[in-house]
């Protein structure tokens, strides 16, 4: 078989890492149920190693999201859930006087963060918070927006208050499909008041900073599904991470990427953690990985072998692109290499 006779001591993404932090949605599930391979490929990377998780879906508590993990037949603790609304205490604290009124835009899942960090909820404007911090939650509505929008209406420069977003996803992958994040909310709220939000999580690095100094991770590897949050953050912090083709982002997107979020691994999905992770060489405008070739001549990006794997083509087609320091719109791609055979939500 072409995965073992070629380089078989290759080490495996999992090779030396002593902390997994993972994302969820994407990553772990889509929706309430656990995506293909995600359970057992996440318990055997336990073996000998912390597992952990980082959220930017602000909508439920680390108790709650531990508790759908052990459901899913992931035993899992509370203390083993980054969250972004934790994140956003983090900032929070430091901008606004201990038991400060804030005004909460979004669920229980940064309810509980807010009210942990000793602060005082409400959801009205007319209380005359000391902050806005908004989250993602299925039930925010344009009342919980509109109350946002008046409590902001003074730029923070011009002595308004600090606005704090738990994060800005665009999008979250469903059992249905992708629906809008809070990053669409976030900007229903920009778009009123013209102001920008702090953002805590994903991809700034607050989240990841907590998550290093939470577990002591030495040798970290963050697999995500997302190249403008996910890897984008884990560069950021200098973390190594693998994107994981299972949620949102899709092949055209890897081979897209900017320079900042590009991953060390590119996986079709999570047994590949385990797996002998192939070399990936570029000679003379030609990318090698395994028996995939592709070649980058001017405008042109050329499949000259697909291999036996679809994941070692995509992975040969973004060393070639990468390899040029161009834009991927300044090259004619072929088909074969937006072919996208893995599985998504």
């Amino acid at each position: 078989m072409a995965l073992f006779s070629r380089r078989a001591s290759t080490p495996a993404p999992i090779d030396g890492v002593d902390v997994v932090l993972a994302d969820l949605d994407g990553v772990v599930y889509a929706g309430a149920g656990a995506l293909p391979y995600a359970v057992d490929s996440l318990n055997k990377a336990r073996d000998g190693r912390v597992l952990a998780y980082i959220t930017n879906n602000a909508s439920r508590t680390d108790a709650s999201v531990a508790a759908h993990l052990s459901e899913l037949g992931l035993a899992t603790a509370p203390g083993d859930i980054v969250t972004s609304p934790q994140a956003a205490m983090r900032l929070l604290v430091q901008r606004i006087a201990p038991g400060s009124t804030v005004l909460v835009v979004g669920g229980d899942g940064l309810v509980t963060e807010v009210e942990k960090a000793g602060f005082v909820v409400t959801r009205s404007a007319d209380d005359a918070p000391s902050a806005v911090v908004q989250g993602f939650a299925p039930e925010v509505g344009w009342t919980q927006l509109a109350e946002a929008a008046y409590a902001l209406k003074v730029p923070e420069e011009e002595g308004g208050i600090p606005w704090i977003a738990t994060n800005t996803d665009w999008t979250i992958p469903q059992a249905r499909g992708l629906a809008p994040g809070n990053g669409t909310l976030v900007s229903a709220v920009h778009t009123a008041v013209g102001r920008l939000a702090t953002v805590a999580g994903k991809p700034e690095v607050p989240i990841f900073q907590e998550a290093v100094a939470r577990f002591s991770a030495r040798q970290p590897l963050f697999l995500g599904d997302r190249l403008d949050t996910d890897i984008l953050g884990a560069n950021r912090a200098g973390i190594a991470s693998a994107l994981v083709l299972t949620g949102v982002d899709r092949p055209k997107h890897v081979l897209a990427a900017p320079e900042g979020s590009r991953p060390t691994f590119i996986l079709g999905d999570l047994r590949e953690l385990h797996e002998p992770y192939p070399e990936v060489s570029v000679k003379g405008g030609v990318a090698t990985v395994r028996e995939a070739r592709v070649a980058i001549d001017g405008a042109d990006v050329r499949v000259l072998s697909e291999g036996d794997r679809p994941i070692d083509l995509l992975r040969a087609g973004a060393a070639a692109i990468w390899s040029t320091g161009r834009a991927i719109f300044g090259f004619r791609v072929p088909e074969q290499l937006y072919a996208d055979p893995f599985h998504r939500p």
